[in-house]
């Protein structure tokens, strides 16, 4: 019982747990800081932030964690995104996680690998949304958000992860 108190009082995961907290009370309020600010703010991919802050400030299983809830946790409160939608972005969170850490066990750059992570997990996202609008699964347009502003968030993504984690240390 003793160590299982130690462990759930360590540094590490109250940081993850207060990590956790902020992400989903963000997700929550997305709307209402979209009308408060009058800026659609998916346009800055808000479950990309709350993702890359986990990765740079918390650890592996906590990033899967974010990844693999932050959208499941947006439909359940608001019914957005729709359910192939939020299939979506889950795989796409759950791969950028992956490829981040597998990336940057093989190359010694943080940057280059958050960079490749994010562009290769927004590749297999548009593959699949593209099959579910060809197969009618889905309606809509194929790239909801300017390409713009994709190139400008993974960017600053990726600076951000190289400046917190430094140029390159391995990751366990």
């Amino acid at each position: 019982m003793e160590n299982v108190l130690a462990l759930s009082g360590s540094k590490g995961n109250i940081k993850s747990i207060f990590l956790d907290i902020i992400a989903l009370a963000f997700i929550y309020f997305v709307p209402a800081i979209s009308h408060l600010f009058n800026f659609p703010v998916y346009l800055v991919e808000p479950m990309r932030i709350m993702l890359i802050l986990s990765l740079a400030h918390s650890g592996r299983i906590n990033n899967y964690a974010i990844a693999l809830t932050l959208p499941l946790f947006s439909f359940l409160i608001s019914s957005h995104p729709a359910v192939l939608k939020t299939a979506l972005i889950t795989i796409e969170l759950g791969l950028n996680v992956f490829l981040f850490y597998y990336i940057s066990g093989k190359i010694k750059n943080n940057f280059v690998s958050m960079l490749l992570s994010i562009v290769i997990s927004k590749w297999a996202y548009y593959f699949l949304k593209y099959i579910f609008l060809q197969t009618g699964l889905m309606d809509g347009e194929l790239i909801a958000t300017p390409v713009v502003y994709q190139i400008v968030t993974t960017l600053l993504f990726s600076l951000y992860i190289y400046f917190i984690l430094g140029r390159k240390e391995k990751l366990a």
